[in-house]
């Protein structure tokens, strides 16, 4: 079983003393800058020089340097940058103004699983990812509560990163709801396999697939959308809420028949192996080195992909019937309106 630790848990002394730069102010910085202010850690932002989030970070009564100056100001740097970009920004700015007795933190062990980044033997190497998107991890922390957090801890210089770690993680509201222990391996393979096989690939081409069907067969778009893509956040909702027994047991039994006897048809064993090639090709490296060399050589393939899903017809059906549902968004904010995105831009 795995550790898990709770704010009684947690040394928050273990923080209060350092000097904090969050590197890069989107989804994630964004949450993490604002968290620790509020729980009276000395942060500031670092941002490259004429970086569009400089002024939201600033409005938000945050101190805005740049990234060299962040980290040799800091003896703790939080690396909040996309994965591509963050080993070109270690090697020509972090690295150079880090100092023996620094802490090197991570929100996703990307860089440092694939050998992307290697950290100086002198320095903690530690991970803190929130189990949530940074617009989340704001608003449960501003409400008095908090999203679980990952720790993990690559190299202990100190003799007490696991403790720094877990403080961190309770600055920014984690430890409320629980900080469980990993490794930065675990953390990546998992975490890739999940957005791949699951979260992002495996749902959005479920749904595309389940759309292309029913229009194919000349039912309606809009039917075909409510059906496919709209009434998924119910489901969802309820294995969030409840597991999967639990949305079994509130729906239907005629839907519960339908999930039982028809959704190993779907998801067989074909699919379930081409899930192992895609755990083998993250554990074997053969992913990260595909996605580096991709985003090194400008993206094509990504945008062109992108593009093609922009395109694809629920997009264009769906659009217009959100604009039926003022209240899906109402009240909401976007994360392009509260933060610079994902990266450091």
């Amino acid at each position: 079983m795995a550790n898990i630790y709770y704010e009684k848990d947690v040394d928050r002394s273990q923080l209060l003393n350092r000097k904090v730069a969050i590197l890069g102010y989107g989804s994630q910085g964004h949450a993490h800058a604002l968290n620790l202010k509020e729980s009276g850690i000395d942060v500031r932002v670092g941002l490259r020089d004429g970086s569009a989030s400089v002024s939201k970070a600033q409005a938000a009564g945050l101190k805005v340097t740049t990234i060299a100056e962040a980290c040799a100001e800091a003896d703790l740097v939080m690396m909040l940058m996309p994965d591509t970009e963050m080993a070109a920004i270690y090697e020509s700015t972090v690295a150079p103004n880090l100092s023996s007795g620094d802490a090197l933190f991570f929100a996703h062990g990307f860089n440092i699983r694939f050998g992307l980044i290697e950290p100086a033997a002198e320095l903690d190497v530690c991970m803190v990812a929130p189990k949530g998107p940074g617009h989340l991890v704001r608003r449960t922390y501003s409400e008095g509560g908090g999203v679980p957090c990952l720790a993990a801890v690559e190299q202990n210089a100190s003799g007490t990163a696991l403790e720094l770690a877990l403080a961190y993680a309770d600055a920014i509201g984690g430890a409320r709801a629980g900080v469980i222990e990993t490794t930065f391996t675990e953390e990546t393979e998992t975490d890739l396999f999940g957005e791949q096989a699951v979260l992002c690939g495996g749902t959005t081409r479920l749904v595309q697939a389940g759309f292309e069907t029913l229009i194919e067969a000349g039912y309606q778009p809009e039917v075909a959308y409510f059906e496919c893509l709209h009434e998924l956040k119910l489901i969802v909702d309820l294995m969030y809420e409840e597991g999967i027994a639990g949305m079994r047991y509130s729906v239907s039994d005629t839907a519960e028949w339908g999930d039982l006897s028809c959704g190993p048809k779907v998801i067989d064993d074909r699919v379930k192996d081409t899930m192992k090639q895609l755990l083998n090709d993250i554990q074997d490296g053969s992913f990260a080195a595909n996605w580096v060399a991709e985003s090194r050589a400008g993206r094509t393939k990504f945008h062109a992909l992108e593009q093609k899903g922009h395109d694809h017809p629920i997009e264009i059906v769906g659009k217009k019937l959100r604009a039926m549902m003022p209240w899906i968004s109402a009240g909401k904010q976007s994360v392009a309106e509260t933060s610079g995105g994902q990266g450091i831009a």
